[in-house]
């Protein structure tokens, strides 16, 4: 059984940093994909960020240069780290695990989901 679980949400002040962990109970964690998602207040849930098997990463424009997404296989987990957050950066955070090695940013290819954590930006 597949479980993903985040951490590390809450409030921060723009301009602050936080720092999410995704803990992933799955088989050859090594060899997925993963990758963390976001939804804001109504809105759709979007991409954020991803990282292959291999260490390669991809980010959303809106996020690109103020987040970074990492992984230990050694301990079956993977993180996001945003600095210089925005107001608009407040969203539920989703991590999310594919079963296959190579980035994609289209949510229906992930086959497994935490249960999200909030991320609050006040300004």
């Amino acid at each position: 059984q597949v479980q993903l679980s985040e951490s590390g949400g809450g409030l921060v002040q723009a301009g602050g940093s936080l720092r999410l962990s995704c803990a992933a109970s799955i088989r050859i964690f090594s060899q997925r994909a993963m990758a963390w998602f976001r939804q804001a207040p109504g809105k759709e849930r979007e991409f954020a960020a991803a990282i292959s098997s291999d260490g390669s990463t991809q980010y959303a424009e809106s996020v690109k240069g103020r987040f970074t997404i990492s992984r230990d296989n050694a301990k079956n987990m993977f993180y996001l780290q945003m600095s210089s957050l925005k107001p608009e950066d407040t969203a539920v955070y989703y991590c999310a695990a594919r079963f296959a090695p190579n980035i994609v940013t289209t949510e229906s290819l992930f086959g497994a989901w935490g249960q999200g954590t909030q991320v609050t930006v006040s300004s």
